[in-house]
């Protein structure tokens, strides 16, 4: 039997958005790298997200491994992104006394 090695896709792919995810699922490059970096074992990562194999999550990896700086560089304009909407969002909804504003509207409807 002979083996032929070649070189595989890493199982990632960019939606619409341009947001990288594994394979045909809902699950992120951010999502596999933040826990990969949070300590997490492949085993522990693929158990967490039965959505994606345990190959897929290695292979992810595994890509992260051999392009951590490109992988960085997309983390952090993703994060600023994020800091970007959520500043919007709270121009738009002021968060200040959101927790009081929903009691008393919940304590106004009566029992649940």
């Amino acid at each position: 039997m002979t083996m032929v090695v070649a070189a595989e896709t890493p199982p990632l792919a960019a939606d619409a958005a341009g947001v990288f995810r594994v394979g045909n699922t809902r699950v992120t490059l951010d999502t596999i790298v933040g826990a990969f970096c949070d300590g997490a074992t492949a085993e522990e990562i693929a158990e967490q997200y039965p959505a994606i194999s345990l190959g897929q999550v290695y292979a992810t990896i595994a890509y992260y491994l051999a392009h951590t700086v490109e992988v960085n560089d997309y983390l952090q304009l993703r994060e600023q992104r994020a800091a970007e909407v959520r500043e919007a969002n709270e121009r738009i909804f002021d968060p200040a006394g959101i927790r009081a504003r929903l009691i008393a509207r919940r304590a106004g409807q009566g029992p649940a």
